[in-house]
């Protein structure tokens, strides 16, 4: 099955980057998952949202093509990332291509919350028209204190959250695979 995942975070040496690497080591037999870079993608602009810019149509070529969506991103003043936000403006519009779409939300955070308003924030982006996307329900994946949780290396070495994500990552294919 084919995931693609989008990281909010830019940052070199992002944690949520290394928890993106970890899943898609992980989980490589039970997903193939690719990341998409969301760095060079323009700042939506309607004006050109008929005529979109090829990295705006690849990126959303390759959404469409994905059986899921895996999100793993920061929390930057209570909310979405400014840059994830954007990327999700522009597949909301004209092929819309994330509508009925299964998807996974996670993030980690150096606070004790995770992300728990990012996501919130995101599970009500993601119920809008233009995205209407199938979020998984009930598999709330918040990382708080993440850098007590990885190695020297970025690897995450926390068994009770590597425990969680195996459970959480079982129900996300079944989800994907009964949608």
């Amino acid at each position: 099955m084919k995931v693609v995942g989008l990281v909010g975070s830019i940052r070199k040496d992002s944690y949520n980057q290394y928890v993106a690497n970890f899943i898609k080591n992980r989980y490589k037999e039970e997903m193939n998952l690719q990341f998409l870079s969301i760095k060079a993608l323009p700042f939506f602009d309607q004006t050109i949202e008929e005529d979109q810019p090829t990295v705006v149509k690849d990126f959303k070529k390759t959404i469409k093509e994905a059986d899921a969506v895996l999100i793993v991103t920061p929390e930057y003043n209570h909310s979405v990332p400014g840059i994830l936000k954007n990327s999700i403006d522009w597949l909301s519009r004209v092929d819309r291509v994330m509508i009925g779409k299964p998807a996974l939300i996670v993030g980690a955070s150096t606070g004790l919350l995770g992300t728990v308003r990012c996501q919130m924030h995101l599970r009500q982006i993601f119920a809008s028209p233009g995205i209407a996307a199938k979020v998984l329900p009930g598999n709330e994946v918040f990382i708080g204190r993440v850098q007590d949780k990885l190695d020297e290396n970025g690897q995450l070495v926390d068994q009770p959250t590597i425990d969680f994500l195996d459970s959480v990552i079982k129900t996300f294919v079944k989800f994907i695979q009964d949608s």
